[in-house]
């Protein structure tokens, strides 16, 4: 993901849920049984994996049956080597290099002891170690190509494979970029994404109005890279997965292609925007994806490591008020919300109101938005912080918004506003509304009300001595619907400006 402007707030569980989450996911308990087990006699071939005849044991031990016992069983002692709970020591011997192998050198790592002993936070650090091996091992082909590639040497010729590491791990990135959107946007659908749409999400070009077959292939070839891909990701805890229906497989095997009557339909339909409602019946025979608690962990983590701006929930309360509305200012209602919620509950309501009110203050292009969150987060202040708004009653920049808390709550003694401070508080508002939603319905709503409440308005308006009133009269020239009063209010803001001198 090349755009580095803000993700949505996301809501994080508890460090204790995810930790809990994380020592019960498949592969780091199978992980930590064996790095429990392993001991001296455990032996290795020189790349560090068990060596055959040591898997049944393995697989005995994690309690694993089945033709795939063995297979799991490696899997599980690879992310023990690869994550630290293993740790093999440099003592081969002439022998030991001879045939091969390395026994002896076997012990439990630094790691482990921190599943056991650690706070919660160590133990997601050594599951996103594990994540980060699974994501690796997600982007290498299957083995059966691997061994096809490789030359007489043992050197895998990757040109033939047709596979650029980077690419694929860029691509997988991605898509768990679009998946970690897909679940914490404003708009974010709430359950599971059907695996056309996530695949569709990032090769059909948002222009693009009807697929071509071209493309449509492309999305079904990715439909499949990402089925092997999630099956693989499932037990290292990152997501919940409904693999692609094997009767739908069998039939791209015998070239009928894997987006047959849904999927093409499905892929084709979610190009223009991915959360779009789709039929669940049809659709989730070609796959149904959902990030887990943990795993908008994991990609969160991922993202911040690659240095994008996403935050959580939570990451403010224990900062200043000015870090509290700046950082609101582009959440959406219901996460700015719960965030002031946070920061309130770790200060008593009359010295979080005066540090609020401090914080609103100011004239640059920030401030008329600082103020609505201010005002947003008194709403949530009881009466006990009465005193610090009749502190600022007669502040130019904060007596409007004082009045209407005391007001609100019914308080007697609430001095009436003058004319001044009634048009710089509307001209702020409007400001305010026009940085945090843009051109919206209720910024139509509001912007029709002024004219129609006040016939006079535009006529008294550009005389207000705040600095964006030139900007809000133009908005609202452009904004409303009669013609005959967005030419006055487009009037009004070329006096504005005139009269400063612009």
């Amino acid at each position: 993901m090349s755009d580095r402007s803000p993700l949505p707030p996301v809501r994080l569980a508890s460090e204790p849920e995810l930790a809990r989450d994380a020592l019960a996911t498949p592969l780091l308990a199978r992980a930590a049984r064996l790095a429990r087990w392993a001991g001296p006699a455990t032996r290795i071939d020189a790349a560090g994996a068990l060596v055959e005849e040591q898997l049944p044991a393995a697989a005995e031990v994690l309690g694993l049956t089945g033709d795939d016992a063995a297979a799991e069983a490696s899997e599980a002692w690879r992310a023990a080597v690869d994550t630290g709970l293993v740790e093999i020591a440099d003592e081969n011997n002439e022998n030991n290099e001879d045939n091969g192998e390395d026994t002896g050198a076997v012990a439990a790592g630094r790691e482990l002891r921190l599943l056991t002993g650690g706070s919660p936070h160590d133990v997601l650090t050594v599951w996103l170690s594990v994540l980060d091996a699974a994501l690796a091992d997600a982007s290498v082909p299957d083995l059966d190509g691997l061994i096809d590639a490789m030359d007489e040497g043992g050197t895998v010729d990757f040109g033939s494979l047709e596979w650029d590491p980077q690419a694929e791990a860029e691509f997988l990135d991605g898509v768990l970029t679009n998946l970690y959107l897909l679940t914490v946007g404003e708009d974010a659908p709430g359950g599971p994404v059907p695996l056309p749409a996530l695949a569709a999400s990032m090769i059909v070009p948002s222009d693009m109005g009807e697929p071509t077959n071209d493309i449509l292939q492309q999305v079904s070839d990715a439909m499949m890279r990402l089925d092997d891909q999630f099956r693989l990701l499932e037990p290292v805890g990152l997501v919940e997965y409904r693999p692609v229906d094997e009767a739908l497989l069998d039939g791209a095997e015998d070239g009928e292609g894997a987006d047959g009557a849904g999927g093409a339909d499905a892929a084709g339909g979610a190009g223009d925007e991915a959360s779009a409602p789709v039929d669940e019946t049809d659709v989730s025979r070609y796959g149904m994806v959902r990030l887990t608690p943990l795993g908008l962990y994991g990609i969160r983590a991922r993202l911040l490591d690659a240095g994008h701006e996403a935050p959580a929930v939570g990451d403010l309360a224990d900062k200043g008020a000015d870090a509290l509305l700046d950082g609101t200012a582009a959440f959406p209602p219901a996460a700015a919300h719960a965030e002031t919620e946070l920061w309130l509950a770790r200060r008593e309501p009359l010295a979080a109101a005066g540090e609020l009110l401090a914080a609103a203050r100011g004239t640059d292009a920030g401030a008329p938005l600082r103020r609505l969150r201010c005002q947003q987060a008194l709403s949530l202040v009881g009466a006990a912080a009465e005193p610090a708004l009749r502190e600022v009653l007669d502040d130019r920049e904060l007596g409007g918004l004082a009045r209407v808390w005391l007001t609100e709550r019914a308080l007697a003694d609430v001095p009436p506003p003058s004319q001044d401070m009634i048009f710089w508080l509307t001209i702020d508002t409007v400001a305010a509304q026009l940085a945090a939603e843009g051109d919206s319905a209720e910024l139509h709503a509001l912007v029709q009300g002024l004219a129609e409440q006040h016939g006079g308005f535009f006529a008294a308006a550009w005389r207000v001595d705040h600095p964006q009133t030139a900007d809000v009269l133009e908005a609202m020239g452009r904004l409303h619907p009669d013609k005959r009063i967005a030419k006055e209010a487009r009037k009004a803001a070329f006096k504005a400006r005139s009269g400063r001198g612009e």
